[in-house]
Formats: structure tokens, sequence, C-alpha cells
């Protein structure tokens, strides 16, 4: 079994994990109702997505 000569420095380790961070949502302003909203998803306060209406809202 292959068993690592050296122990690897936090420095080396820390370079490793870099990469392993989470990355925040990605938002977007609904263009009619000004409410952030994630990226490819449908408005929970109006219902619109990509310009068409999806779902319909009682607050219309």
């Amino acid at each position: 079994m292959a068993v690592p000569k050296r122990k690897h420095s936090n420095s080396r380790t820390n370079k490793r994990r870099s990469h392993d961070r989470l990355t925040p949502r990605q938002l977007t302003y609904c263009p009619q109702c000004s409410t952030a909203v994630p990226t490819h998803v449908v408005c929970p306060k109006c219902g619109l997505y990509q310009g068409r209406t999806m779902v319909e809202s009682e607050q219309q």
C-alpha cells in the first residue's frame, strides 16, 4: 500500500482546498416587480418567467 513519506504542510493542503468553497446564488431582479429572484426560476411574487406569465397570482 502506498504511504506518504512526509506530511503535507497546512499551506499545501489549503491551496488544494481553495476551490472547494461554496459560491453564492446568482440573483437577478424581476423586470415587472423588481424582486430578487435566482436565475432560471419563476418569480414567486408575480409569476413571471422570461417575459411570460407562468403562474397566476392573487395579487394582480
